[in-house]
């Protein structure tokens, strides 16, 4: 597979349109595909097919439900599963993943404190950007505790990804039991994580952020092949490694942070589709970003509808499904990986 990366490439390519065009189609609300098609041409001005009748209820589905809440599932999955993909590179570590620097941990006390003081309820703006800003003080807190004379090691800021993380837990349970059981709830349904109720207000708040920070991490995708080899190689190759590593965590943390805020804690993306995909096209990271981008998009997509059809009426959340879906493959992994041993 890994000498035909090509057809590796489209078959993802295919599969994250098959899995965007599922989740347009499939719900409580069954839309058919030619329906679909037809309602997007027309907005598109051409008007393919003028026999095929789109109601009312069905463009409004269609157009303020289905269509972000897909667009936001790609997003946040490409994402989460390319900066999985660069922290696994660079701390050398397959079971690393975009939360080991304490983004998760501090966009929950940010989105807590928010739901805590009544901030969330101002605007459906303030519980994201709270979240977001807590993630990233999370990081550069981890990374100030790890700098040592203008240098990073990433034995030390791992630590300090799991000190700085262990301390916004217990921050964000003390803040939990102190709210009363309504916000709590309202904590608990954000943290496991879903797409339900997006609009596209969130898709803007995201595109940016999410497109330009994966697209610039799987541009630099050979500058981190040579970090993976070691600061001693790096550097004899002339590249500066602490600039290029700072511009990694940041970029990753910056990607986490946005798909956090607007979609809450989704786990197993950036640990499960990384790993699956670097037995299938290597670990050459100029194949093995653009696969995730791909890979990560149309696996939280899909089980994202899953979640949907599977007891329809009732939904299952993403972060449930995630992780019912890559739980068992990880055990896989790990009980193969000790039988080789």
């Amino acid at each position: 597979m890994r000498k035909n990366f090509p057809l590796v490439m489209l078959i993802l390519l295919l599969t994250f349109i098959a899995a965007g065009c599922f989740s347009l189609a499939k719900g409580q609300f069954e839309m058919p595909f030619l329906n679909i098609l037809a309602s997007v041409s027309r907005e598109a001005g051409l008007n393919l097919f003028p026999t095929v009748n789109v109601t009312p209820n069905q463009e409004a589905v269609l157009w303020h439900i289905r269509f972000p809440r897909t667009i936001i599932g790609l997003m946040v999955g490409a994402g989460l599963a390319v900066s999985g993909a660069v922290m696994q590179g660079l701390f050398s570590n397959p079971l690393a993943d975009p939360g080991i620097i304490g983004v998760s941990s501090g966009a929950s006390v940010g989105a807590v404190l928010a739901i805590a003081m009544g901030i969330a309820e101002t605007s459906m703006y303030a519980m994201p950007a709270c979240a977001f800003i807590g993630s990233l003080m999370a990081v550069a807190i981890t990374v100030a505790l790890a700098m040592r004379h203008g240098k990073i090691p990433v034995m030390t800021l791992l630590l300090s990804g799991v000190v700085v993380g262990m301390l916004l837990g217990a921050i964000t349970a003390a803040i939990v039991t102190a709210v009363d059981e309504n916000r709590m709830r309202q904590y608990l349904f954000w943290t496991v994580g879903g797409l339900g109720y997006r609009r596209w207000e969130h898709v803007f708040i995201g595109l940016g952020p999410i497109l330009i920070g994966s697209g610039i991490m799987v541009l630099l995708a050979r500058h981190l092949n040579v970090l993976v080899l070691g600061e001693t190689e790096a550097r004899s190759l002339g590249m500066p490694v602490g600039f290029y590593r700072m511009l990694f965590l940041s970029l990753a943390a910056l990607v986490t942070a946005t798909g956090v805020c607007i979609s809450g804690n989704i786990g197993f993306i950036g640990l499960v589709v990384p790993h699956f995909l670097r037995l299938i096209v290597g670990p050459d990271h100029r194949r093995l970003l653009p696969a995730c981008l791909l890979a990560g998009g149309a696996f939280l997509v899909f089980c994202d509808t899953m979640g949907r059809v599977l007891i329809a009426p009732t939904e299952i959340r993403v972060g449930i499904m995630t992780a019912l879906l890559g739980t068992p493959y990880f055990l896989y992994l790990l009980r193969k990986s000790r039988l080789e041993e």
